[in-house]
């Protein structure tokens, strides 16, 4: 049994990526900015909630202190930009998109580093996305190479980076992002793509490899993604 926290877990992805780690037997913290949501989502899956806002250092700081040890942080919480054209977009906008999808990875990262030095199987998992891949994005025949959220993308791309200079600065800690596919969450207006379970699977999948397991990899649900 490992001990895990998921960030951004009382809906969506997150939610149920908790559900399929409780359901193998996993100590769970569920780590949410909404208050109510995360102790019902929590009292649902028979979890843990625990009070996170990524943008926030004081609250990640709480939360790494509530928490104690930890095996497993699975870094889930993310927004998406409504649809802007390169050319309209603002600092504030690219900001405030960046503020959680890679400053709240790099805040949680860094708080939680040391408990999970203390675990004999730590595992780092960066929910992310292959439109965040710079070969894909460059391929003018891949499937979503006119999805217009730049901001995103390469929010995404920037957080990919980060996963391999962690992998590298912490070899004994098995750190990967993860694409779990394109899926219908909340943020996608449930309109298309794979059911929300499936997508879980595949971070739970990677959130319980062991100690030879990959580290610095871009991880899809049907291998590694390019780049």
């Amino acid at each position: 049994m490992s001990t895990v926290l998921i960030t951004g877990a009382n809906r969506g992805i997150g939610y149920e990526t908790a559900r399929a780690l409780i359901a193998g037997g996993d100590n769970v913290w569920l780590g949410c900015r909404d208050e109510e949501g995360g102790k019902r989502a929590a009292a649902e899956l028979g979890g843990t909630f625990v009070r996170l806002d990524v943008t926030d250092d004081a609250s990640v700081a709480a939360a790494a202190a509530t928490v104690g040890q930890l095996d497993v942080l699975v870094n889930n919480a993310g927004v998406l930009e409504a649809p802007t054209p390169i050319g309209q977009l603002t600092a504030a906008l690219v900001q405030g998109v960046f503020d959680t999808n890679v400053l709240g990875t790099i805040r949680v990262s860094t708080a939680f580093l040391p408990a999970l030095s203390t675990s004999t199987q730590p595992r780092i998992v960066n929910v992310t996305s292959s439109i965040g891949s710079l070969t894909k994005s460059a391929d003018p025949a891949d499937e979503f190479n006119a999805y217009p959220a730049d901001v995103y993308r390469a929010s995404k791309a920037a957080l990919n980076m980060f996963t391999v200079q962690y992998a590298k600065a912490y070899p004994a800690i098995r750190i990967n992002c993860v694409d779990p596919g394109l899926t219908r969450t909340d943020m996608m207006g449930r309109a298309v793509g794979q059911p929300i379970p499936a997508a879980a699977a595949v971070i739970a999948r990677v959130a319980g490899l062991g100690r030879e397991g990959p580290s610095g990899q871009f991880i899809g649900p049907d291998g590694n993604v390019a780049w």
